[in-house]
């Protein structure tokens, strides 16, 4: 069950600092309306949250802290789409007909889907998934490039492939 915040908290919390906010998201990333985009999930996530904002004293340290985590899951999230459209791309070739839009739309979801799975997992074990899985590494080509084991690459797969398959699940569930 969510804790329900004192709106008047967050209320005040956003008009306090989020302009505030938009400028400083806007110097680090260059594009306004990324920003402000940033700035809303920002304080989507603060009233997600079960965190409770009484305690906060520093609110521009405690906005700061969540915008970054929130820039780094896109940064992140972008890199494992370009990785994986340039796998596509690669395979191209073996394509004999044109994309209809129908797969289209199955390819962007499959995206989605791997990307939002893949954002529940560590920055090693994304590495890893992308590297064997989009890029065709082997599990020891994979472990030396991370500088683990092939039993830790193993590890990281297989959690890579249970949060696909649990994402996959809750999918499903929505639909």
């Amino acid at each position: 069950m969510i804790v329900n915040k004192n709106p008047i908290l967050v209320d005040e919390l956003y008009r306090n600092h989020s302009g505030w906010l938009h400028h400083w998201l806007r110097k680090k990333i260059g594009s306004s309306e990324q920003a402000a985009d940033l700035v809303q999930d920002t304080f989507i996530k603060i009233l997600q949250t079960r965190d409770e904002l009484l305690g906060v004293k520093e609110p521009k340290a405690y906005l700061t802290s969540i915008a970054k985590n929130l820039l780094i899951d896109q940064v992140r999230r972008k890199r494992i789409e370009q990785a994986y459209l340039d796998g596509l791309s690669e395979m191209e070739y073996m394509l004999d007909a044109v994309i209809s839009p129908e797969e289209q739309v199955q390819i962007i979801q499959a995206i989605h889907q791997l990307c939002k799975a893949l954002e529940a997992v560590s920055e090693k074990a994304q590495q890893a998934f992308i590297l064997h899985y989009l890029e065709g590494y082997t599990h020891k080509e994979t472990a030396e490039k991370l500088g683990v084991s092939t039993k830790m690459i193993q590890k990281y797969l297989a959690s890579c492939l249970v949060q696909c398959y649990q994402t996959r699940m809750d999918m499903d569930v929505l639909v």
